[in-house]
């Protein structure tokens, strides 16, 4: 699903003009970014939690050049469903 399909779904369900609705997703977006970002949880009740996951510093390779070379430890976003909505998946 795209966000062109969820602000049209988002219209037909509560009525609201496209251009205010996509408004609201769009703002919505970049707040979460702007929060995970600044590493902050942001946490949906019954939707889920966004945050950071920490990946440590490890060795990878560069196969073309038959190298190993050192990731850094770096930050990652995660998002962690809430039991409600992994509890749709199972049925």
């Amino acid at each position: 699903m795209t966000k062109a399909e969820i602000v049209s779904q988002v219209c037909s369900e509560t009525g609201i003009e496209s251009k205010k609705v996509l408004a609201v997703v769009e703002a919505l977006m970049v707040s979460i970014k702007d929060a995970v970002a600044n590493d902050e949880e942001v946490y949906l009740r019954g939707f889920g939690t966004f945050t950071t996951k920490t990946r440590k510093e490890k060795i990878g390779r560069l196969i073309k050049e038959n190298k190993s070379v050192v990731v850094p430890e770096h930050k990652i976003p995660f998002f962690k469903p809430a039991d409600v909505f992994k509890d749709l998946l199972e049925k």
